[in-house]
């Protein structure tokens, strides 16, 4: 199916964890999985000026290498990271892009991971009117955004900018119903306003390719021959107003295996559907800490401590063993969103008083110490 006049395959190219040697890029690697998938009919990939060293990498694996109507390329506007002070800055990110990858244009051109404090910088540098401006110039076919936040807040820019021809969303089975992720209702609110999706993190940074073990056996007992993480991707694929799906792989062999089932993907059916739903049935059993990032206890904690962000990096510890990943959403959903540690925990129990899952949080902060702090 065809979403903004273009016609682009249900698998994309995430180019965020590219393989590499060392330090370095395997350029020859990339070549190789360039290859592939390009020989397999795939079009769509997706880098961004953010990703260190990532759109030279795509230059000399692909632009050197193709004719540029080959490939679909789709690269990010980060206006608010903390080197971009001023308007100037924010544009010179476009420009920077278009030398490092020497595209010539691009064919689709996000605004990077709007929500919560980002979303700002992109009005306060104008970068709404910048991004149509070339597109007018025929720099940028299709303008959009990636986001990470609340379908609350996805409703007010959607309004505030119509222009926005596309979302890019979070989406996988086990973030559908998550309330720190609320995938299902930022889905949702972009059907609502007619904006087809391109889905990241389908496999959830690789762990729904080794998710827990009930979960995995699902998979396995309904179709033995598929791999795991091919369910979550083919999951993702099959919802309605999707222009494609993003796999950042990092291997040949994670190239061959998603080549193998998108090829000539169809979408999932009613019975494998049920498959899926099993799996998140079993994924909800699995304890963890109960909480629904409604955030009461932040305002009533005299420390600041980031207590929602330290239970979602617990949650994701505690069902995907990624200690390092755990750790990572710890940092950055407390220390960068301006909260402090679970280590400033002073006992006083305030937090405990308003919240309504009644959760033991000052038991659960000391668990997060011991398990991602130390």
């Amino acid at each position: 199916m065809s979403y903004l006049g273009e016609e682009v395959k249900k698998l994309g190219f995430g180019l965020m964890r590219l393989p590499k040697n060392g330090e370095e890029f395997d350029i020859e690697q990339i070549k190789e999985m360039v290859d592939l998938f390009l020989e397999a009919g795939f079009t769509y990939f997706d880098t961004a000026w953010a990703y260190p060293g990532s759109e030279e990498a795509i230059r000399k694996a692909l632009v050197e290498r193709y004719p540029r109507d080959r490939f679909t390329l789709a690269t990010k506007n980060a206006a608010w990271r903390v080197n971009c002070t001023c308007r100037e800055d924010a544009i010179g990110q476009f420009e920077t892009s278009l030398e490092r990858t020497g595209a010539g244009y691009f064919d689709f051109y996000l605004l990077h991971n709007l929500g919560e404090g980002r979303t700002k910088y992109y009005e306060e540098y104008d970068m709404w009117n910048f991004i149509q401006e070339k597109k007018k110039e025929g720099l940028i076919k299709h303008i959009g955004f990636s986001f990470h936040s609340t379908p609350e807040e996805l409703e007010e820019i959607l309004k505030a900018h119509p222009e926005a021809e596309f979302v890019q969303l979070q989406i996988n089975y086990a973030d559908w119903e998550n309330p720190a992720i609320r995938s299902r209702e930022c889905y949702e609110v972009a059907r609502k306003y007619n904006k087809p999706v391109v889905i990241m993190e389908p496999v959830k940074g690789g762990n729904l390719a080794n998710p827990p073990e009930t979960v995995a056996n699902v998979f396995k007992t309904a179709n033995p021959n598929m791999s795991v993480a091919s369910w979550a991707i083919k999951y993702a694929a099959s919802l309605e107003g999707i222009i494609t799906v993003l796999s950042g792989m990092s291997t040949i062999d994670q190239m061959k295996d998603n080549l193998s089932y998108m090829k000539d993907f169809k979408g999932l059916s009613k019975e494998e559907m049920e498959v899926v739903y099993k799996a998140q049935e079993e994924m909800a059993k699995i304890p963890i800490i109960p909480c629904t990032t409604c955030n009461y206890c932040a305002k009533a904690c005299p420390n600041n401590i980031g207590i929602s962000g330290s239970f979602n990096a617990m949650n994701m510890y505690t069902l995907y063993k990624d200690l390092n990943g755990a750790k990572f959403q710890e940092m950055w959903l407390v220390k960068d969103h301006g909260f402090t540690s679970a280590t400033e925990c002073v006992k006083c129990g305030e937090c405990e008083e308003v919240c309504p899952q009644h959760i033991k949080i000052r038991d659960e902060l000391e668990k997060v110490v011991e398990t991602l702090l130390k």
